[in-house]
């Protein structure tokens, strides 16, 4: 029976974009325990449509926000924008069990996975691709739905 090094060494490595897609799936989850998740910039032009969602003391959104805005970010990144159209001209989301109060968290929610995941992109040089951009969103919504 080998040892638990032999074992360790017989592993097969993890490649480093992998291992980077798991890490940033933790630091994005830790993020998201809390409400609202870390903004670094704001637009003027948009923080209209925010303002409340971004409030020191708004309260955090229906659990069910959570996973449409994983919903709509997947299908932006994967460029399923008739879906994404058509869910939300239809407002298929309070069939999700979202409330319409939370209708200004849930896109701000999608606008914030969206743009960690392109800001990856930028700064891996395209490396970090839209697969790996899929992946990582189903990694961070699974790990943040393990601690809740």
């Amino acid at each position: 029976m080998p040892s638990r090094w032999e074992q360790l060494l017989a592993a097969k490595p993890v490649p480093l974009l992998e291992h980077f897609r798991d890490e940033v799936a933790k630091l994005l989850a830790t993020d998201l325990e809390r409400w609202p998740p870390p903004v670094q910039e704001v637009d003027p032009a948009t923080i209209g449509a925010f303002a409340t969602v971004l409030a020191p003391d708004a309260p955090a959104p229906h659990p069910a926000v959570y996973a449409e805005a994983f919903r709509l970010a997947r299908w932006q990144l994967g460029r399923e924008l008739d879906a994404y159209d058509d869910y939300l001209r239809n407002r298929r989301f309070l069939a999700a069990g979202v409330p319409p109060s939370d209708r200004p968290a849930l896109l701000f929610l999608e606008r914030w996975l969206t743009e960690q995941m392109h800001e990856l992109g930028e700064a891996t040089g395209g490396r970090f691709n839209r697969p790996l951009m899929l992946e990582c969103l189903e990694r961070t919504e699974a790990l943040l739905r393990a601690r809740r």
